[in-house]
């Protein structure tokens, strides 16, 4: 059986989550415009067998990862876990690639014909009947729909039972609150790191006091906030690995961002974890988050951030790392969250966020 870690209810929908969840965007492989490089499916299994074994109890995907693949690789792992050892499934739309040219950039297109094309066909990559959560990846970039037209397809979606819960990623707050007034917004997925820290200042706030769950992506910053990571290692990147092309990943960004993680170790020991698991508890201290996405290629690199799953980080711990990012320059946004969260398990019983 599973390990039990802590949940907490997603929004207002029935559904409780662990803090981290796994993301499977480097599942999709290489070969395509936002690809991390080669990778082994079966390794892709393994971590997630992984993941669900220390407890964690939900996957975000999508359609675009991989152009199909990962959400072919997650239907594969559905197949072997079944009942109470199924994981939440979580998967995107509104990212259309041309398959004969997979290094080109995907359209934006939030139409409602193409969201119900794409829906039927992620349903049938992933061998499921119902999607758990189904969200908008991007806004519409391409056909002018309006985005109160595009919701009310995913609000039909889940009328149909096609999907459980509808939310919406990289959406600021002029577009949650249009779409919020067709129907209630049950999560936002924001980008949201050490490093890149703007969305704690408008859209997690509303999503709090709206009520909206929150699941941030990139909480160790595409691999920089953690102990492995080296400016010599982002120089040997694959070609097609889209991090090589990212200014985060450049001179002078990269040297502040590896500044502001070794600033991470002293806090990392003080509680006898690793600098990734700290990465990932400075994101869950905000108030307003509810879960955080977290990557692996292999089922060693899980071992290597499960801890944050139960990780309450102090005041002390928060003042620390808010000085480190002033220091480094690293990154933009807030430094700190307004106060720590006192967090725990009580019972095995849901905890609500906060």
């Amino acid at each position: 059986m599973p390990a039990k870690l802590p949940t907490r209810q997603f929004g207002t929908t029935d559904i409780n989550i662990t803090r981290v969840g796994f993301g499977s965007w480097a599942t999709g492989g290489g070969g395509w415009a936002f690809g991390w490089g080669p990778q082994d499916d079966d390794q892709s299994i393994a971590a997630m067998n992984r993941a669900m074994d220390l407890g964690v109890n939900w996957i975000d995907t999508a359609a675009i990862y991989g152009l199909g693949h990962s959400e072919e690789v997650v239907g594969r792992l559905l197949k072997q876990r079944k009942g109470a050892d199924r994981p939440y499934i979580f998967t995107k739309c509104g990212l259309v690639w041309d398959p004969k040219e997979p290094m080109k950039d995907a359209r934006r297109i939030l139409s409602p014909a193409s969201i119900r094309r794409e829906c039927e066909a992620s349903l049938n990559r992933l061998g499921v009947e119902r999607i758990d959560l189904y969200q908008f990846h991007w806004p519409d970039e391409e056909t002018g729909t309006p985005p109160e037209e595009s919701w009310r397809m995913m609000v039909q979606l889940q009328e149909e039972g096609k999907v459980r819960a509808i939310g919406v990623s990289n959406f600021d707050v002029s577009l949650l609150r249009k779409i919020e007034a067709i129907q209630h917004v049950d999560s936002l997925q924001p980008p949201f790191s050490l490093i890149r820290r703007n969305s704690a200042a408008a859209e997690i706030p509303w999503c709090r006091a709206n009520r909206t769950g929150v699941i941030v992506y990139s909480p160790m910053q595409a691999g920089i906030l953690t102990e492995s990571f080296s400016a010599e290692r982002a120089k040997k990147m694959a070609p097609d690995d889209w991090r090589s092309r990212s200014a985060n990943f450049q001179t002078p960004n990269v040297e502040r961002n590896i500044a502001l993680r070794d600033a991470l170790i002293p806090i990392a020991r003080r509680h006898n974890t690793t600098v990734s698991s700290v990465a990932i508890a400075w994101t869950l201290a905000w108030p307003g988050v509810t879960g955080a996405i977290v990557g692996a290629r292999s089922a060693e690199q899980v071992d290597g951030w499960i801890g944050a799953a139960t990780l309450m980080l102090a005041a002390e711990d928060l003042d620390d790392i808010a000085l480190a990012v002033q220091r480094t320059g690293a990154g933009s946004g807030p430094t700190r969250p307004a106060s720590a969260r006192n967090v725990r398990e009580e019972s095995g019983a849901s905890l609500e966020a906060r």
